[in-house]
């Protein structure tokens, strides 16, 4: 049990979080240029097509992907990061709209500056809060979609060394050995609230350091 509950976590985390790592590779990009776009059917076109992706349910969204693909993990993580695409790019579009059309931005472009210049340098940096603050949330609910894909069967195999996969082996013994089911599940619980914690707290001296190179 403790040799499966230590290897559990590599397939079940490493596909949540490198998913999310991919939503914001496209998204963020597609936010940054949506919000810096000198042209309003410009921002239109890369964001209108996203809003009809907006209502689709995730899990079913999922569960069609993983049938399709015969549970390959990178399909599931390829699925989690497409539906994670709109959101994010809403995101840092909202985020770096300011930013974006500021007058800062505006003398960066009279000087001469790149574009990746002044939406890395400038605009990019003033998304940084609350794309850190949505990281912790974005990285649950991948935690949550691709154990619910194992759990149901449609991911890993069943002998596979997984959190989800565990869960579901476990239930049905849960009166003989209710640790097979309980140890990946609280496993789960402690990895996002201490994500979501750990979040928090860079915010936080993020918010003091700013306030005390402002004084």
């Amino acid at each position: 049990m403790l040799a499966l509950l230590l290897h559990g976590g590599r397939s079940a985390l490493g596909m949540a979080v490198g998913a999310v790592l991919l939503a914001y590779a496209v998204g963020g990009i597609v936010g940054l240029v949506a919000a810096s776009a000198r042209r309003r059917w410009l921002d239109e076109l890369l964001i209108r097509p996203l809003d009809v992706l907006l209502p689709l349910p995730t899990l079913l969204v999922i569960s069609v992907v993983a049938v399709g693909w015969r549970g390959s993990p990178l399909a599931i993580a390829l699925a989690v990061a497409a539906v994670n695409v709109p959101p994010v790019a809403r995101l840092v579009r909202a985020a770096a709209l300011d930013a974006a059309s500021g007058p800062v931005a505006e003398a960066l472009r009279l000087q001469g500056e790149s574009w990746a210049r002044i939406q890395l340098g400038l605009v990019a940096r003033s998304a940084l809060g609350p794309v850190a603050a949505d990281v912790g949330t974005r990285v649950t609910l991948a935690v949550f979609l691709v154990g619910s894909a194992n759990f149901l069967g449609l991911g890993l195999s069943p002998t596979a060394p997984d959190w989800a996969v565990s869960i579901a082996r476990g239930r049905e013994g849960l009166l003989l050995q209710p640790w097979a089911a309980l140890a990946p599940a609280l496993m789960l619980v402690m990895f996002t609230v201490g994500l979501n914690l750990l979040a928090d707290r860079v915010l936080a001296r993020s918010r003091t350091r700013t306030q005390e190179a402002a004084r």
